[in-house]
This record gives structure tokens, sequence and C-alpha cells, in this order.
């Protein structure tokens, strides 16, 4: 009965959430339906604790379904009233002149640098040249009229929803290369400052011992950092599948974070799976604490519990409330937030799927390479027709692709980290870290490049139907937990 409770409340708020994204509902309507809810499970309750096994023609078990379809009609009208208390319209700004905060790490571009700057009312990205250097917490001022964001179409003919993705993270309106003064310095917090500035002098210390273009993904790997990628380098692993190397994702860090555990397999396993853990928190400090790398890591920490103590079922629970926790702070990360999505469903392959598709590859001669070609295959087939739906790209060579990188990934991350810690601390000790790592990245760009250069390896599915998504996940959903749906909804006493 307390599964049934647990699972009913999450599934009740985000689906709460999931049509308030998409539909104007009334919050009087959630709360008229919450009400009648909360009524019904009051007298459900009583029944069942204090009215005969049968009165009035009413089974027992009957009061407890019917408690089980209150709770999540009351926690449907909770995430309809968390996203209605959200969504807040972008406000009118006349003016002209504006002083505000930079409110995150300056996001540097291959042409230009971005800024999220908070000016009280709202937050505004803006996009400014390299005149000045930028920092999180620094006070500016700038002139120039702003404007609405627009939605546009993808390289694959795809529409992407700009306005919502801006307004996941309050940004509500843009400036394109106003006249800028920085005005003073040291406003943020004082922990993310700290944390940009030690990454920071890490990347610069990585940079000098390895050269573009492989110092670009050392970043990416590493730091998460991305936005300086050529247009090609960025095209190519999106034709691999490969983007995810470099992007915060919990799949990308379990994979990490599962090959910190093998490498202390030999001491006791509470030790190993230590190890794992450390390692994500390490990384999720290495990027600045920022929330896509903590949601991340949280999914990943997880994912690696699930498959290194075999308790899929608590580590399924464990996401799914860690889900509905970041839904909950932002309710606009279920709909508008494609990292967030890919990252959850791709846990969930780990998590779930992984176990089931192993069997099918012990002709794979090396324990750690069959982990690696299971969670890879499992991890990419099971986060398929999203991607299809959602970007509308299919990538013919993403498996044996990641497949060849990922198996050296976890090594050349731990060469970045040292060679950046210790260029930090002294530059000579460095260089030759810098040196191996560099071949490792040579190799993962070549593998990149030979596939990405294959006239098959890609091509655009711009109209991927939905309603086929969705139908292959429902089909997904029953061979994964079509035991546990069936006791869900069966007419089973209440305790």
């Amino acid at each position: 009965m307390r599964d049934r409770l647990f699972f009913a409340g999450c599934f009740g708020f985000a689906t709460g959430v999931l049509l308030r994204s998409f539909l104007e509902i009334n919050f009087y309507t959630a709360l008229f339906f919450g009400t009648i809810a909360l009524a019904i499970l009051i007298l459900s309750i009583f029944y069942s604790r204090v009215l005969p096994a049968n009165a009035f023609g009413i089974r027992r078990w009957q009061a407890g379904n019917s408690i089980i379809y209150s709770i999540f009609i009351i926690f449907l009208a909770l995430g309809v009233f968390r996203f209605h208390v959200s969504d807040k319209p972008a406000p009118e700004i006349p003016d002209t002149s504006f002083t505000g905060i930079v409110a995150a790490e300056p996001d540097i571009r291959e042409n230009n640098q971005k800024l999220t700057v908070d000016i009280g009312a709202t937050e505004v990205l803006v996009t400014t040249n390299f005149a000045e250097e930028f920092k999180y917490g620094d006070k500016i001022s700038f002139q120039g009229g702003l404007k609405r964001p627009e939605n546009f179409l993808t390289d694959t003919g795809k529409v992407f929803d700009y306005i919502n993705y801006l307004r996941k993270d309050g940004i509500t309106h843009l400036a394109n290369y106003p006249d800028i003064e920085i005005v003073s310095r040291g406003h943020g917090n004082p922990l993310r400052e700290f944390l940009f500035a030690i990454k920071g002098k890490l990347l610069g210390a990585m940079n000098l011992a390895i050269a573009p273009p492989e110092s670009l993904l050392m970043g990416g790997l590493i730091l998460g950092e991305r936005s300086a990628f050529s247009e090609g380098m960025r095209q190519n692993l999106v034709a691999t599948g490969t983007i995810h190397i470099v992007a915060l994702s919990g799949y990308n860090v379990t994979i990490v974070a599962e090959w910190f555990m093998k490498l202390f397999s030999f001491l006791p396993k509470t030790f190993g799976i230590g190890a794992g853990i450390f390692a994500i928190i390490i990384f999720v400090l290495m990027t600045g604490g920022i929330s896509t790398a903590v949601r991340a890591g949280i999914m990943a920490s997880l994912a690696l519990f699930a498959r290194a103590t075999g308790r899929s079922a608590a580590a399924g629970r464990a996401l799914l409330l860690a889900g509905v926790a970041m839904i909950l702070w932002n309710p606009l990360l279920l709909v508008f937030d494609v990292s967030f999505q890919l990252s959850f469903i791709a846990t969930v392959a780990v998590i779930f799927f992984a176990p089931r598709v192993e069997k099918y590859f012990h002709w794979v001669p090396w324990r750690a390479l069959r982990d690696v070609v299971s969670v890879t295959g499992a991890a990419y087939i099971f986060v398929l027709p999203f991607i299809l739906y959602k970007m509308g790209n299919l990538s013919l060579v993403a498996i044996p692709a990641n497949i060849l990188i990922l198996l050296f990934i976890p090594f050349t991350m731990g060469l970045g980290f040292f060679t950046a810690l210790f260029g930090a601390l002294w530059y000579p000790i460095s260089v030759p870290l810098g040196f191996i790592s560099s071949i490792f990245l040579k190799y993962e760009l070549a593998v990149v490049d030979f596939f990405a250069g294959l006239p098959f390896a890609s091509f655009a599915m711009p109209n991927f139907p939905l309603l086929i998504t969705l139908l292959i996940y429902a089909w997904f959903s029953y061979k994964l937990f079509g035991r546990d749906i069936k006791d869900f909804f069966s007419n089973s006493p209440a305790p």
C-alpha cells in the first residue's frame, strides 16, 4: 500500500505539471477537483479503518483504491498549482538603460560571449564581444533596447522552442551587443564565485598543457565546456551520437563513476561505491556546482548505486523522487529542458534496461568492455525515440562510435583532471600528462571524424510523430514494469 501511495503521489504531481505545461488549466478548476479528492480521501480512510469490511455494500479494498486515486488527483492538483505559481508572464520593460548582476558563468562561444544578467524585474541574455572579461557576480550597466526571444528552425528542420528554453532559466528578454560597463565585482554567491574561480584556474592550466582542438574536447569532458566548439566539431559529435560525452548528463557521469568503482574493485564493495560517488562529487564541483551538473550528479549516483548493489527497485524509487523534487523546484524542467529529459530517460535505461540486455553481450571477452557495450547500447536504444522526436536526428553509427570512445573516456578524464590540477600548481609537471592526454584525445576525435565522414552516418527525421514516440515508450514501460503496473491497478485488499 505504501508503494502504491508513493507512486500515486509522484506520478500525480508530474501529470499535473505536464498537463499545465500544455493546457491553460484554471487554478480554481484544479482546486475544485483537489478539494473533492481530499474529501473522498478522508471518507475512504474513515471507512477502511472504522467501518466493517463490507458496510453499505462497499468492500474495504474498494476504499483502499479510492485512497490511491484520491492521492493521485490531489497531487495532480498540486502539480497544476506549482506550475501556475511559476508561470509568470514576461514583464514589460520600457527603459533602455539597465543595471544588473551577472547571474551565471559567462557562456564563451566561438564568436561572442553570452551573459545572463539579473536586472531585478527579470533576467536578460546579453550577447557581447570579447572586449571585456566578465565574471560571475559582476555588476554591470548596459544600454540598448531589449527584445523578446523567438523560436527558430534547427538544422534538421525541427522548430526549437527557444522562448521556453530560456524561460525555464528565468530569462525573458535578449540584448544584442549593447554598450556595457563593469561597475564593480564580487556581488555573487561567495561559494559559487570560489568554485568558478577554481574552475577557471583549472581550465587555464589545462589549455596551457593541451593544444586545441584537443583542449576543447577535454574542456567538454571534465568541465562541461562545449560552447567554444567549432560548428564542424559540434556537427560531427551530433552526427555520431557522441555529443553526450561533453554534456552534463547522468548517463555520461555514470560511465565515469563506474570506471572509478571498477578501479577499486579489489577493495570492499562499500569503498568502491564510495570512490564512484566521490568521483561524481569532484566532477560536480569542478563544473562550478551549476544546476545541470548537480542534477546529473544525483542521477548518476542513483544509477551507480543500482548497478553496484543490484537494488534497482530502490534506486528507481529514489530516482523518481529526485525527479519530482527537481520538478518541484523548477516545474518548467519537465517539458522545456531537453537536458533534464535526456538525463532522466538515460538513467532509467542504465538502471533497468541495461541489466536486461547484458546477456546478449557475453561474447565480449573483457568484463569492463562488456559493461560499456551493454550500458551504451541500452542507453542509446532507450533514448533514440526521444531524440528522433525532439531533435529529428538519427545516427546510424552511434553505437560503434560510442563503444570505441567510451572505453577510453574515463582514462582521458582522469588524465585531464590531473593535468589541470598539477598545471595549476606547477606547469612543468602538467606537460607530460598533457602529452599523454593529447594522444587519447586525438584518438577520440579521429573516431568521431571517421564515423561522421561516412555517407550514411546520420540523416534528419524532422517529422517523427509524437504518437509513435509515446507508443514506443508505452511498450518499453510494459516490458520493464508490466508486473508492477498490474500490481498497482490490482484490486488487492488494503492493509
